[in-house]
């Protein structure tokens, strides 16, 4: 009976232990060691080499470890992209709004300039001094920390830097401070503190004003005055839009861009499979790097429980529109919906005036996976949102951009 070669054997599980890191730091690019991530962390430390190698080469993103903790520095490839905001660590999970946005950027300000500990009522105190800062009182931003919704507002910017694992809890409770009966004390881990911003400059050093032109800066690569420099840097762009973007559309690239992918896309997606194992679904209107293992997202479509259900069907209406859907006809659609399903549904989405929130929910999804855009005129389906449309399925060929065809289609699930 043949065996397997030892030598092959090790080779295989090298590459099966390589393909696990790369995911792990895809999926959570701030890995500690310990707590929930400590095995994925050991993993990672064990093949550093070859990832911070790959991941230079291919996305222009540096990979930093130490005994603590490991950063993959993601840059996205789109840097206006609305459609992934920081999350409640609750499960609401709701999205961070703008006061949030700028509570967290004080937080972290008061807590690089703070001690080895700090008090949540003392954090507080610094982040309405910030805040205080004539240019930020221009904006119309202001904080008292007063109010309760102010103080909920810093109770859920001090979960996420828990959950990323820049703070933690010594004593107290986050409930305690913003009910006004206690307070909270944290430990601050400086090394993951020094790695969270993701960026190539200091922020302090930009001074465009305009937010697009500001995010520009943070991550402005080295003039790009060679064609080496040039190609390097659309390989880099590419390839971190396929990693993170559900969908690449064709049509959302420049033409250099879309040049270059051109002749370069089995190398590019063949690179990407070797280190992940993501396929790439090519169609007449873009590429998706399909996850067969199903863990390498944030969002996913379809979805279990009321708000998955309510989604999924507004995806097969959505599908079948010819142009933008007001979200009006959305709401009026649930509710005809409801009739049908309400059945299915929890309660509380069966009340009267629900329709709003479960379209801008269902809405937000879709956007997320690349599926519809937000336009002046309404909800707009892409492409891809053709394989939620209700029929059998049909078998497209493969084709070059530029070409007309639609994503392959599949039926809708049921609850």
């Amino acid at each position: 009976m043949n065996s397997t070669p030892l030598a092959e054997v090790l080779d295989g599980q090298h590459a099966a232990d390589l393909r696990k890191a790369a995911r792990a730091l895809l999926k959570q690019p701030l890995l500690l060691a310990h707590g929930r991530s400590a095995d994925e962390f050991r993993l990672v430390r064990r093949h550093a080499s070859e990832l911070r190698e790959w991941f230079d080469r291919n996305t222009g993103w540096s990979l930093q470890t130490d005994a603590g903790a490991t950063r993959l520095r993601k840059i996205p490839g789109v840097l206006g992209d609305p459609t992934h905001p920081a999350r409640e660590v609750t499960p609401a999970a709701a999205s961070f709004t703008r006061r949030r946005y700028v509570l967290l950027c004080l937080a972290l300000a008061a807590l690089e300039r703070g001690e080895a500990q700090i008090a949540l009522g003392r954090l507080a105190g610094q982040v309405v001094l910030d805040a205080a800062d004539p240019y930020l009182a221009r904006t119309g931003i202001q904080f008292t920390l007063d109010r309760r919704d102010e103080r909920l507002d810093l109770a859920a910017v001090v979960r996420l830097l828990l959950s990323l694992g820049v703070l933690r809890r010594v004593a107290g409770d986050e409930e305690a401070y913003v009910s006004g009966a206690g307070d909270v004390l944290y430990d601050v881990e400086r090394r993951v503190l020094a790695g969270l911003l993701a960026a190539r400059r200091g922020p302090s050093t930009v001074h465009s004003e305009a937010l697009d032109e500001r995010l520009a800066e943070l991550v402005a690569e080295t003039a790009l005055d060679s064609d080496e420099l040039r190609f390097r840097a659309l390989r880099w762009s590419l390839t971190r839009r396929l990693l993170d973007d559900p969908v690449l559309y064709y049509d959302e690239l420049t033409d250099s861009e879309l040049g270059y992918l051109t002749r370069q896309r089995g190398f590019l997606t063949a690179r990407i499979t070797e280190l992940t194992g993501l396929v790439p679904e090519v169609r007449a209107e873009g590429i998706a790097m399909v996850d067969p293992d199903d863990d390498l997202t944030d969002v996913r479509m379809p979805e279990q429980g009321t708000q998955g259900h309510v989604t999924l069907l507004l995806a097969e209406y959505l599908a079948a529109a010819a142009a933008p859907v007001t979200s009006d006809q959305l709401a009026l659609r649930v509710r005809e919906l409801a009739a049908e399903h309400g059945g299915f549904w929890a309660k509380s989405a069966r009340e009267p005036g629900m329709e709003g929130e479960l379209v801008g929910q269902a809405v937000a999804r879709l956007a997320a996976l690349g599926l519809v855009s937000r336009t002046a005129r309404g909800v707009a389906p892409r492409p891809a949102l053709a394989r939620y449309a209700v029929g059998e399925p049909v078998l497209m060929p493969v084709r070059e951009p530029g070409t007309a065809c639609m994503p392959a289609q599949r039926k809708a699930s049921t609850p």
